[in-house]
């Protein structure tokens, strides 16, 4: 940590990793050139996971910190930049530049392919493999004729294929091959696997917070307090409290469910269901009654191949953290 005598403000000297930004991601969901577009400021936040593990929920819980509990984040308040069918990036970094108040974005990109920035600070949220799949079935079902048109608009890239309903094919496909050639699974998304442990690579540096979806959904307040903590934002237990409650699954839902039938419904929208499919159960442990035992076999074969302390630590979050710590 250095020091600015001047001001007495502290800030970190952190070494940029080795691998951060040395691939670049791009294909029907994403591009990650798009961040080139961006110029990053001194407070910015990057919430950086792979899908299905709790993105909504840690905007929706960041924005409420920002702007009060009851704020409705969406695409404009934090962008996805990395999002390829978003439209062009020009006039979506320029409204970054243009907002005044401190900007949090979102990314769906592995270390490996994202800007590192030292005043940058990263929140990575990572889940249960398993969960984590079953809750992609649960969205890539509901992906609709609009959903599909939008993905597959540019011929340069392999076409998403609309679900066929047969979990146990999603499965073999999932967690046995990949979308680059630098993945293992994640077919015909990206893989979990390789988001997370390019950035558990660098969990210890300080401008980098991990957070579990099992910690957040065991202990709500106390995961947004180390969020505050970490982000420097001064927040009040009953803020904390307020924060919590908002960004309860149910209650999200249901704000969101409204906010879309007040603009007319779902019938546009790029999910079939609209926000209600979107925003599903949130649950864990499903997996159980749906995985045979051979496929769980072969996710185990995957998770084997893991660094066993990163594997205790997507399976079990904060506990396999202590039980490390007390080994």
């Amino acid at each position: 940590m250095v020091g600015d005598a001047a001001n007495g403000e502290q800030t970190y000297a952190v070494t940029t990793p080795s691998i951060a930004r040395t691939r670049v991601y791009k294909h029907h969901h994403l591009d990650s050139t798009r961040w080139d577009h961006i110029a990053f400021r001194d407070d910015d936040i990057v919430i950086t996971t792979p899908y299905k593990c709790g993105t909504t929920w840690t905007q929706a819980i960041v924005g409420g910190l920002l702007h009060g509990p009851e704020t409705m984040v969406d695409r404009d308040m934090s962008p996805w930049i990395d999002a390829r069918f978003w439209g062009p990036i020009e006039p979506i970094a320029a409204a970054a530049e243009a907002n005044q108040s401190r900007r949090f974005f979102k990314s769906h990109l592995a270390l490996d392919g994202m800007v590192w920035d030292d005043r940058v600070k990263y929140v990575v949220v990572g889940r249960d493999s398993r969960d984590v799949f079953m809750s992609l079935m649960n969205h890539y079902a509901n992906y609709g004729d609009v959903a599909l048109g939008v993905l597959n608009d540019d011929p340069a890239f392999a076409p998403i294929p609309r679900f066929d309903g047969d979990a146990h094919g999603l499965w073999a496909n999932w967690i046995g091959r990949g979308c680059f050639d630098w993945e293992e699974d994640g077919w015909p998304f990206w893989s979990h696997h390789h988001h997370l442990s390019t950035w558990w690579t660098v969990r210890d540096e300080p401008n980098v917070h991990l957070v579990h979806y099992s910690d957040l959904s065991a202990a709500p307040a106390a995961e947004i307090r180390r969020l505050t903590d970490f982000l420097g934002i001064d927040a009040t237990d009953d803020t904390i409290a307020a924060v919590a409650a908002a960004t309860q699954i149910d209650a999200m839902r249901e704000r969101l469910v409204e906010a879309e039938t007040a603009s007319g419904g779902p019938g546009g929208g790029l999910f079939t269901g609209g926000v209600a499919a979107f925003i599903y159960k949130g649950t864990n442990g499903r997996w159980r009654d749906v995985l045979s035992p051979d496929e769980l076999a072969q996710y185990d074969a995957r998770a084997t191949r893991l660094d066993p302390a990163f594997r205790r630590w997507l399976e079990r979050g904060s506990e396999a953290l202590l039980l490390d710590a007390q080994t």
